[in-house]
């Protein structure tokens, strides 16, 4: 006569929490990704009222000690244009535009010397403003 009852024991854990920890771990690092940008160099630009909105091709910096950056590689100012056709060529868009994104304090002249290799290479040239209707 067998008196003790049998009770199935299942061995296998509780996954539950493993699921809300993943997924809080996944928003952290989609939420991360999206506000670093390896792209940058640190600049106080100009505000404007109006934003002009242009696909950022290739990107040519200037700081306040007037250091020219295509990307985030520091740049003389005599080889600009090579450095800017050897970023357009990378890219290989249809319509390419460089944006120019210089500090406050960046001399005109520089601003223009970039311009003028973007000209001479055919290009399409914008210049980043900080929206100053916010």
């Amino acid at each position: 006569m067998n008196i003790r009852r049998h009770t199935s024991h299942d061995p296998a854990g509780h996954s539950s929490a493993l699921n809300d920890i993943l997924f809080i771990l996944l928003l952290f690092f989609l939420i991360i990704s999206t506000l670093a940008n390896p792209n940058v160099v640190k600049l106080s630009i100009p505000k404007a009222k109006s934003d002009t909105k242009a696909k950022q091709t290739v990107v040519v910096s200037i700081n306040d000690k007037q250091e020219f950056f295509v990307g985030t590689s520091i740049v003389a100012a005599d080889s600009l244009k090579p450095w800017i056709a050897r970023a357009i060529a990378k890219s290989q868009d249809a319509e390419p535009t460089v944006v120019i994104n210089a500090d406050k304090l960046a001399n005109a002249d520089n601003i223009v010397a970039v311009m003028r290799a973007a000209h001479d290479l055919n290009l399409r040239t914008v210049l980043a403003v900080e929206n100053n209707s916010r």
